[in-house]
C-alpha cells in the first residue's frame, strides 16, 4: 500500500478566536491544526448530531466541558466526542495551546470556511471575535450540525 503524504494549506483562518489550518485528507474526515492564544474562550456550548470529533492537544493545555464535566486536556492527551456530546473548550492558561481536530464524517471544515477570518487580514483576530460575527455564528451554526445549548441532549435527539 503506497502511503500518500500532503502537505499543509495556506489557509489559515480565525474562528472565534482560534486559529485553524485545514489538512487535506483522503478519508471521510476533516482535520485541522488549532492555536489558541492564552486566555481565550471557546465556542458556545453546543453538540453535534451526526459528527463525531476528537481533540488532540500538542502544546499546552486547553479546559474542555464535556456533559456539563470540566476537564483539563494537557499536551499528549486527547478527548473524544461522539455525537450527541455537549462540549466548549477554552484556553484558560497563560500560555497558547496548539491542538488538532478531527470531525467524522467529512463536512465540518464549512464552518471553519464560510465563518472565518482570513489569517491574512489585517486584525484578523480581534474581527473573529467581534460581536456581530459571534451572532452571526449562532444563528447560522446548525446549518453546520452545530447544535447551541447549555442543555446535554437526550440519545436520539
Amino acid at each position: 500500500m503506497r502511503q500518500i503524504s500532503h502537505k499543509m494549506e495556506k489557509s489559515s483562518k480565525w474562528v472565534i478566536g482560534h486559529q485553524i489550518t485545514p489538512l487535506q485528507t483522503t478519508g471521510n474526515y476533516d482535520m485541522v491544526l488549532g492555536e489558541t492564544p492564552a486566555q481565550v474562550p471557546g465556542p458556545p456550548p453546543h453538540y453535534h448530531n451526526n459528527f463525531s470529533e476528537v481533540f488532540l492537544v500538542t502544546e499546552g493545555e486547553m479546559e474542555f466541558i464535556v456533559n456539563g464535566q470540566a476537564v483539563t486536556v494537557r499536551a499528549g492527551e486527547s478527548v473524544d466526542l461522539p455525537p450527541g456530546t455537549l462540549h466548549t473548550f477554552s484556553n484558560k492558561s497563560e500560555s497558547k495551546c496548539k491542538w488538532v481536530n478531527i470531525h467524522s464524517p467529512k463536512g465540518f471544515l464549512d464552518f471553519f470556511q464560510q465563518l472565518g477570518v482570513s489569517a491574512s487580514e489585517e486584525n484578523a483576530f480581534s474581527k473573529s471575535v467581534d460581536p456581530e460575527l459571534i451572532q452571526q455564528v449562532i444563528r447560522r451554526a446548525p446549518e453546520f450540525d452545530m447544535m447551541i445549548t447549555t442543555e446535554v441532549p437526550l440519545p436520539n435527539e
